[in-house]
């Protein structure tokens, strides 16, 4: 598949789970993919090796998204060294829960600095180096619509407030020819949330497809908003998620 031949990708958080996932893919596509991670430090120089191995392009840097300075250097780096960027994966994420009562003030912040403000940081800083055609995805959750168990408060703040920030930024990029979505998978089986666990167990009796996705899934679905046929496709917010939200 080449359909994003000649294209370059910058995906935050791509070193394990739905991010390298989304790396595969975009690259397996045709594009130069590159990817940040925080501490996974063999996982992406494993994942560079084996886009590389077969046939593709990919950088791996290391940077915090919950740092706007180191973010914006890193997407700056990364339009300098390819002259451009086409396509920005806004995947990095944090999954921090607890009651309302006992939710620390700190784990609050670091969930609106990674989940909410690290993605408007990218924009903006991606926004400098995209032209005509351009594609902005947030990987949200499907928690944005519906919250069905305790602790999840903030988690479900910060993914509710994606949906708002697309539709706007939807408007403000129109103009430009630039598209802007989210995908918001449910449970999908990784690190953060493997299908195995025992709460795999629980979240199943809830969902259509007793199931959870697999990253390849979601990947399907970004690879498809980035590319030409989804063209049209602006200010949506797309669940892909066996029904949970059903």
């Amino acid at each position: 598949m080449t359909n994003l031949a000649g294209k370059v990708a910058f995906v935050s958080g791509g070193a394990r789970g739905i991010g390298a996932a989304i790396v595969r893919r975009l690259a397996r596509e045709g594009a130069t993919v590159a990817f940040t991670y925080q501490q996974s430090v063999a996982p992406a120089a494993a994942l560079v090796a084996e886009v590389e191995a077969a046939g593709g392009r990919a950088l791996a840097l290391q940077a915090d998204a919950a740092d706007p300075a180191v973010l914006t250097d890193a997407i700056n780096g990364v339009a300098h060294q390819f002259g451009k960027i086409d396509i920005l994966v806004n995947n990095a994420g944090v999954l921090l829960l607890g009651p309302v009562e006992s939710f620390s003030l700190e784990d609050f912040d670091k969930t609106h600095a990674v989940n909410v403000r690290a993605v408007f940081v990218a924009a903006k800083a991606a926004l400098a180096h995209m032209g005509q055609g351009g594609r902005i995805i947030n990987i949200g959750s499907a928690n944005a619509e519906r919250m069905p168990f305790p602790g999840g408060s903030a988690y479900a703040m910060s993914k509710s407030a994606l949906q708002g920030l697309v539709q706007g930024m939807a408007r403000d990029l129109g103009p430009r020819g630039i598209t802007v979505n989210n995908v918001q998978p449910g449970p999908t089986n990784t690190d953060m949330n493997p299908e195995a666990g025992e709460f795999g167990v629980a979240l199943h009796g809830l969902m259509a497809l007793q199931r959870h996705a697999k990253p390849e899934e979601i990947a399907a679905m970004v690879a498809y908003i980035a590319g030409p046929e989804a063209g049209f496709v602006t200010g949506a917010s797309l669940t892909i998620d066996g029904g949970f939200s059903a």
